[in-house]
């Protein structure tokens, strides 16, 4: 495919095209994205607050991206803001639900409150529902990374009675490394009116959203839109409140100059994924089926994740007595592109938090995640040489 980030890579022309199987961390730009990206440059240039005609054809594109976003995801036009990451959506409806909720109960300062989480967040979600609260709970997850309604729910009764009414309870809708989905549906039911906040990054486009929630996020990239576009849903009745210094008497989440072609692009991306999702899961599920089974023949794996539940196109295994940047390296001079470590950590060497809190193997891990162009001969070619590799690398420390 011309233009795609991996392919680029190609030295010897004898040699077979490399294989990026890093999706989860972007899936290459989508041909919708790609087509629609220069036209709406050129005609998206302005100000879309502006009243001159350029400024009045930016929004108009601009309304058009909320409209297909909002349509692909089920939700109404204005529930749906866009924003310049998933980081920043996940960070502005965290904060944003926490400070409405707590400055009605009283809560100390005027952004506090607690949060109730799970132990297997995104970094971005832990760091803002820290970020000037008056605490968090993390609630622990079970083997295959999935958290208890039942727990999350006693960990709200119990923060009532020991802190207050919690603020906030945040659950991701699926793990960013291990690919399992989370009960959100049901850990609405259990929580009753306490404000939910999805981190829904991994999954937005790939799955149907779950119901109960107050806000929500998602981040372009992931589905094949443009990087630098994220997308925040606000429900109708959420109770929410703008974070952060704004510069006019009424809060907006999309302030400053924004990214109009690229939230149209990301909103061409998003509907055709969610035109080809049955397709396209049904493709991949059986490739990632085929990635575990083969997997699990080589000796000394841990293969991690709920095997059914579980984003279509990922999975995360672990190696005993491998190291997982000299496996990754590895690969990746034999031509394939893949992920090790932590999906979230500023540094992805360290060992993954999220596998840590599962309680299965942390080190030697590798996380596959499929384009939506990725083909069995790509899989099958990756599935050859990896059991070769890990013999000799544990061989080179005298395994």
């Amino acid at each position: 495919m011309p233009g795609h980030p991996y392919r680029c890579r190609v030295t010897n022309p004898g040699a077979p095209e490399p294989v990026y199987l890093d999706a989860a961390s972007a899936e290459p730009l989508h041909p919708a994205a790609r087509e629609v990206l220069l036209a709406a440059y050129e005609r998206g240039y302005a100000d879309p607050r502006r009243l001159h005609g350029p400024g009045r054809d930016a929004r108009l594109l601009l309304d058009n991206a909320r409209e297909v976003v909002a349509q692909s995801l089920g939700l109404g036009r204005d529930e749906v803001y866009f924003t310049s990451s998933g980081s920043e959506a996940v960070q502005l409806g965290v904060i944003g639900l926490r400070r409405a909720t707590a400055g009605r109960a009283g809560a100390r300062g005027d952004q506090g409150g607690v949060t109730v989480t799970t132990a297997v967040e995104h970094q971005s979600v832990h760091e803002s529902a820290a970020w000037r609260s008056d605490g968090t709970v993390a609630v622990e997850v079970d083997r295959l990374g999935r958290v208890d309604p039942a727990a999350v729910a006693e960990a709200v009764a119990a923060t009532a009675v020991e802190r207050g009414q919690a603020a906030l309870v945040a659950v991701q809708h699926a793990n960013h490394e291990v690919g399992t989905v989370q009960p959100v549906d049901a850990v609405a039911a259990a929580i009753g009116d306490v404000p939910l906040f999805v981190d829904a990054c991994a999954s937005m486009g790939r799955l149907r959203l779950p119901e109960g929630w107050s806000a929500l996020a998602g981040s372009a990239r992931k589905w094949g839109g443009p990087g630098g576009v994220g997308v925040l849903a606000l429900r109708r009745h959420a109770t929410w409140t703008y974070p952060y210094a704004a510069d006019d008497a009424v809060a907006r989440v999309e302030r400053g100059f924004g990214n109009v072609a690229g939230a149209l692009a990301a909103a061409a991306a998003l509907q055709a994924v969610v035109a080809e999702r049955d397709r396209t899961n049904a493709r991949q599920r059986e490739l990632v089926d085929l990635i575990r089974a083969r997997v699990a023949e080589i000796p000394d794996v841990e293969v991690v994740g709920d095997p059914e539940d579980r984003l279509p196109h990922l999975v995360t295994f672990s190696f005993l007595y491998v190291d997982g940047e000299a496996l990754v390296t590895e690969l990746d001079r034999l031509g394939f592109g893949l992920a090790s470590g932590s999906a979230c950590a500023a540094d992805t060497r360290e060992p993954s938090r999220v596998l840590g809190a599962m309680g299965v193997l942390t080190h030697g891990n590798l996380r596959i995640s499929l384009t939506h162009e990725t083909k069995r001969e790509d899989v099958e070619r990756f599935l050859g040489v990896l059991p070769g590799l890990v013999a000799k690398l544990r061989a080179e420390v005298g395994l």
